[in-house]
């Protein structure tokens, strides 16, 4: 007999899927209606996610289309063992990166991984790979003051965060902004970036890492202080 779920996990993870499946074949037997609400919804940020492999609004755009393209014609073969947004995501992943690798061979780049140019920060911070929670904090970090709205949202910290973000080594840059900027789970982004769990959150905790000295780098400049906690 199953346990009751006082948390109500088990009975949305039901409903969801149940919904999912309906999508599914509501799209399969050319529900133009579905696919249009579908692709309203999904697009938006289907685009953000491209726009974290390829350089322009109108390369991610492309993307997105062909996407769209891809799923109609693999509706049939696909076997429903993950969830209908991870599967077109996946799709979408993959056509960004063939259109980042057509990219390259007409804007050269520098160091395309990054993981070559080394940390940012002391790799002393975080736990080693023998560790039970590799790439976590060995000490957590000091605690930033409370500051005010308009200090936290200032366009120069903007600023700094995106120059913090852009400098990133690719594999954390992809990693941070699924996560952190766009809001995907551990596992989708485990599935679009074909990385393990352990790898995914190594590179989370790194580029995490880094981002936080380019923040406390700018808090020093400005005069504001840090405090333990």
């Amino acid at each position: 007999m199953e346990l009751d779920d006082p948390t109500g996990v088990r009975r949305a993870a039901v409903v969801t899927d149940r919904a999912d499946a309906l999508t599914v074949h509501r799209l399969r037997e050319g529900d133009e209606v579905t696919f249009v609400s579908i692709m309203t919804s999904w697009s938006p940020a289907m685009l953000r996610l491209a726009r974290v492999y390829v350089r322009t609004p109108q390369s991610a755009e492309d993307v997105v289309q062909d996407t769209w393209l891809a799923v109609l014609a693999g509706l049939d073969g696909f076997q429903e063992r993950s969830a209908l947004r991870t599967w077109v995501l996946g799709i979408l992943v993959n056509k960004a990166k063939t259109c980042a690798l057509r990219e390259q061979k007409v804007y050269p780049t520098d160091v395309l991984d990054g993981q070559e140019a080394g940390p940012a920060v002391s790799p002393d911070r975080f736990r080693g790979p023998e560790d039970r929670w590799p790439g976590h904090w060995r000490v957590f970090p000091e605690r930033w003051p409370v500051m005010p709205e308009d200090e936290v949202l200032s366009g120069e910290l903007r600023q700094r965060l995106g120059r913090a973000l852009e400098s990133l080594p690719r594999r954390q840059r992809e990693v941070i902004e699924l996560r952190d900027v766009y809001g995907y789970s551990a596992d989708e982004t485990c599935w679009m970036l074909d990385v393990s769990a352990v790898n995914q959150r190594v590179l989370l905790h790194r580029a995490r890492a880094r981002m936080r000295a380019g923040i406390e780098e700018y808090l020093r400049s400005a005069g504001v202080g840090g405090r333990n906690g």
